[in-house]
C-alpha cells in the first residue's frame, strides 16, 4: 500500500525532525527560535516541493534552507540590534540535543559546550555530519562549499574536541 503524500511528509518529519532541530539550533538564541527555523523551513520545503511532484526534501536541501533561514534571520536580529541598543540576546543552550537522557551526564554537557564553542563553519559541518548522519557530499551542497572543505573541516573539529576534552579530562585528575 503507497503512503499518501501526508504520510510520506509526516514519515520523513518524523524522521529528521530532530536532526533539524539540532542544526537550527547552531543558528538560533533559543529552542524557539530554532523550532520557529524548522517550521519557516518546512513550509518553504512544501511549497517549493510542491512544483516538483509533492513528495519530501533531501535532508540536505533542508538543512541547506535552514542555513538560509538562519542567516536572515540573523540578518534581521543585527540590524534589530542596531536600531535596540538595550536588547541583550543571550544565547541558552541549557537543553538537551538528542538524548533526554544525557541531559545531566557531565561528558555530554562538556561535549555540547566543546562543540558550541566550535567555529561557526566547523560547528555546521560536524553538527550535519554527526548529528545530521549526512555525507560530506550532502553536506557540501547544503553549504555550498567543495566536499574536500567539508572533510578537512571536519577533521579539524574533531582534533579540536579531541584536544579541549583531554585538557578537561587530565585538570579533572590533577584535581582528583
Amino acid at each position: 500500500m503507497e503512503l499518501s503524500q501526508a504520510e510520506q511528509w509526516q514519515r520523513w518529519f518524523d524522521e529528521n525532525g530532530p536532526r533539524m532541530l539540532l542544526f537550527a539550533r547552531s543558528w538560533s538564541v533559543s529552542r524557539e527560535g530554532a523550532e520557529d527555523l524548522v517550521q519557516e523551513t518546512m513550509l518553504r520545503m512544501w511549497h517549493y516541493q510542491a512544483e516538483r511532484g509533492g513528495n519530501p526534501p533531501d535532508l540536505a536541501l533542508a538543512f541547506s534552507t535552514i542555513r538560509f533561514c538562519g542567516l536572515n534571520q540573523k540578518r534581521t536580529d543585527s540590524r534589530r540590534k542596531k536600531r535596540e541598543e538595550s536588547i541583550i540576546y543571550l544565547n541558552d543552550f541549557e537543553d538537551v540535543w538528542l538524548d533526554p537522557a544525557l541531559e545531566d551526564d557531565e561528558e555530554a554537557i562538556l561535549l555540547r559546550e566543546a562543540v558550541q564553542r566550535l567555529a561557526p563553519k566547523l560547528r555546521d559541518v560536524i553538527t550535519m555530519k554527526i548529528w545530521g548522519n549526512l555525507t560530506f557530499q550532502e553536506i557540501a551542497q547544503a553549504l555550498g562549499i567543495p566536499a574536500n572543505t567539508c572533510a578537512s573541516r571536519y577533521r579539524y573539529a574533531l582534533m579540536q574536541l579531541a584536544q579541549e576534552l583531554q585538557t578537561v579530562k587530565e585538570a579533572r585528575h590533577e584535581i582528583a
